[in-house]
C-alpha cells in the first residue's frame, strides 16, 4: 500500500457502497437522498482541500434537488460529478484553462442530459488540465490535482478530477470523456475501472459535428465493473445508436474462452517499464488460468501514426488557440493560454500543409484496428508505458518540447482507440512495488463493449480490484 494514502471512506450514508449498491439502498429507503447527499458533501470537503478536484460545487442546488425527491433513472439520487468540459445550463463551462471567461452558460449539452437522465445529483465540476490536451491534471497558476492512492503522484488526465475523488469514495461514480485515453489514464494511475466506448455510443459532444475525425467519447470512472455496465445499459436507453450492435444488459462474467493477443511495446518502440510489463504479463497468466488462449499479437498500424496522431492533436490546439472566441460563448482571452496548447497550435502551423494526408491516415486507422480482431477477440496491451509520474512531470508550466516529449513517451497505446473509434477499457489489475494502481487495457473491435464488460466481470472476480475503501 502506498505509503500516505488519503480516503473519505467511513460509516456514514454512502458506507463502501458502490454507486449500484446506493442506488439500490435509496430505491428500498434504507437512506434518503438527503442522507447520502449531505455524506458526498462532507467526503468531499475532507478530501478536497489536499486532492483539489473540484472546479466547482454546487452543493446548495444538491441538498434543494435532494429534499424534492424527483429523482428518476437508475442511479436516482446517487451524488456525482461532471467534468468541467460539458456545459450545463447556469453554470460556467471552464475547460481547464484560464483563458476562458466564467460567464454561466444557457444551455445544457445532449451528452449531459444523456448524463443526467440517469437520476444522479450533481455535486460540482470536477477538473481537468487546459482542454484536456494532456496526461496529468495540472493547471498553470492552479493547485494540481492529486492522487488519493499518494499526493505526491499525478491523478492523471484529463478526467483527473473524477478520477481523484471516486478513488478517495467522494463520490461513487463521476463523469469523464476520452479523446485521447483521458478516460483509461486516470481510471490506470487511480485504480479504477474507465471504458471508452465505441465511437458515437453515446451522444457526440457539439464539437464532434464539424470536427473531421471524432475521437472522444465520454463515460464513468467507477469502483466496479458493474457499475461502469448499468451506465452504458442506461445510457443506452435514453439514446441507441442503430448503427452499433446493442450492449444490453452486462451483469457478470461472459461464458465465451477467448482468443487474446498480448501487445506490451507500443508502436512507437519504445519499451513499456519492467513493472508495467509484469502487470501485463501478470494478467496474461490470469487468463490462461481461466482458460482464454494468450499469444503475442499487435495492432498494425504504421510507424507514421505517432505523427498523425500528434498533429490532429496539435490541429485541435490550433483551432482552440485561433479560434476561441467563436468557440467559447462564456469569454476568450489567448494571451491566458497555457504553454502545451501555444505549442500545440505552433506545431501545427509550421506543418499544415500536411493536414490532408494526415487525416486519411487517420481515416484509414479504422480499418487497420479492425484487422487485429479477425484473429483475436481482444487484445491485451497496457494502458500507459511506464507507471505514474509525480507531480510536475508533466507540470503545466513546463517547456512545451519537454512536455511533449514526455507525453508521447507516456501515452503510446490508448490514441488508436480514439482515431479507430474502438472500445477500450483500463482494470485495475497491478501494482507497483510502492503500492500505487497499474492499469491494464483490453481493447475490443467496434460494437464490443459487451463482451469488454463480460470479460472485466470475470477478471474483477477472479482478482479482486484493490480498493481505498479497505485501507482503515
Amino acid at each position: 500500500m502506498a505509503s500516505n494514502p488519503l480516503h473519505a471512506f467511513c460509516d456514514d450514508a454512502l458506507g463502501h457502497d458502490d454507486a449500484t449498491a446506493l442506488a439500490e439502498r435509496l430505491r428500498q429507503g434504507q437512506v434518503s437522498n438527503r442522507e447520502v447527499t449531505e455524506a458526498a458533501i462532507a467526503r468531499l470537503q475532507r478530501v478536497e482541500p489536499t486532492l483539489k478536484g473540484l472546479t466547482l460545487d454546487t452543493f446548495d442546488a444538491a441538498r434543494q434537488r435532494a429534499d424534492s425527491k424527483r429523482f428518476s433513472g437508475f442511479f436516482a439520487g446517487v451524488p456525482s460529478l461532471i467534468k468541467d468540459n460539458l456545459d450545463l445550463r447556469g453554470l460556467p463551462t471552464g475547460h481547464g484553462s484560464r483563458a476562458l471567461g466564467q460567464a454561466p452558460l444557457k444551455k445544457t449539452s445532449g451528452i449531459a442530459k444523456q448524463y443526467l437522465a440517469q437520476g444522479f445529483n450533481l455535486l460540482g465540476k470536477s477538473t481537468l488540465p487546459a482542454f484536456g490536451f494532456t496526461a496529468s491534471t495540472e493547471q498553470v497558476g492552479v493547485p494540481a490535482t492529486r492522487n488519493p492512492w499518494h499526493s505526491d503522484y499525478s491523478a492523471g488526465g484529463s478526467s483527473g478530477g473524477s478520477a481523484a475523488l471516486v478513488a478517495a469514495g467522494a463520490v461513487p461514480i463521476a463523469h469523464g470523456n476520452d479523446g485521447g485515453g483521458s478516460i483509461r489514464i486516470p481510471a490506470a494511475c487511480c485504480g479504477l475501472v474507465g471504458l471508452k466506448g465505441t465511437r458515437g455510443r453515446l451522444i457526440d459532444q457539439e464539437a464532434a459535428k464539424v470536427l473531421p475525425v471524432n475521437i472522444v467519447n465520454d463515460g464513468v470512472l467507477t469502483r466496479s465493473v458493474r457499475d461502469t455496465a448499468h451506465f452504458f445499459m442506461e445510457a443506452e436507453r435514453y439514446y441507441r445508436n442503430r448503427k452499433l450492435k446493442p450492449i444490453g444488459q452486462v451483469t457478470g462474467p461472459g461464458k465465451q474462452r477467448l482468443r487474446v493477443g498480448m501487445m506490451i511495446d507500443s508502436v512507437t518502440g519504445d519499451a513499456t517499464c519492467p513493472q508495467t510489463r509484469r502487470a501485463v504479463e501478470d494478467t496474461a497468466r490470469l487468463l490462461e488460468s481461466l482458460g482464454h488462449t494468450v499469444e503475442e499479437a499487435r495492432i498494425d498500424l504504421p510507424a507514421r501514426f505517432v505523427e498523425d496522431f500528434l498533429l490532429y492533436w496539435a490541429m485541435l490546439g490550433f483551432l482552440v488557440s485561433k479560434g476561441g472566441k467563436a468557440l467559447f460563448p462564456q469569454g476568450f482571452d489567448a494571451g491566458q493560454l497555457d504553454p502545451l496548447t501555444r505549442g500545440l497550435a505552433d506545431y501545427y502551423q509550421q506543418r499544415f500543409l500536411k493536414t490532408p494526408g494526415m487525416l486519411r491516415q487517420l481515416r484509414l486507422a479504422r480499418q487497420r484496428y479492425a484487422a487485429a480482431f479477425a484473429q483475436y477477440d481482444v487484445i491485451l496491451s497496457p494502458v500507459l508505458a511506464h507507471t505514474t509520474p509525480q507531480i510536475g512531470y508533466l507540470g503545466a508550466d513546463l517547456p512545451f518540447d519537454t512536455q511533449l516529449e514526455r507525453l508521447l513517451r507516456y501515452t503510446t497505446f490508448t490514441p488508436a482507440n480514439n482515431a479507430s473509434g474502438g472500445p477500450g477499457i483500463s482494470l485495475p489489475l497491478g501494482q507497483t512495488a510502492d503500492g500505487l494502481p497499474i492499469g491494464v487495457q483490453f481493447s475490443a473491435a467496434n460494437g464490443e463493449e459487451a463482451l469488454l464488460l463480460g470479460l472485466a466481470f470475470e477478471l474483477e472476480e477472479a482478482h479482486p480490484f484493490q480498493s481505498l475503501g479497505r485501507v482503515h
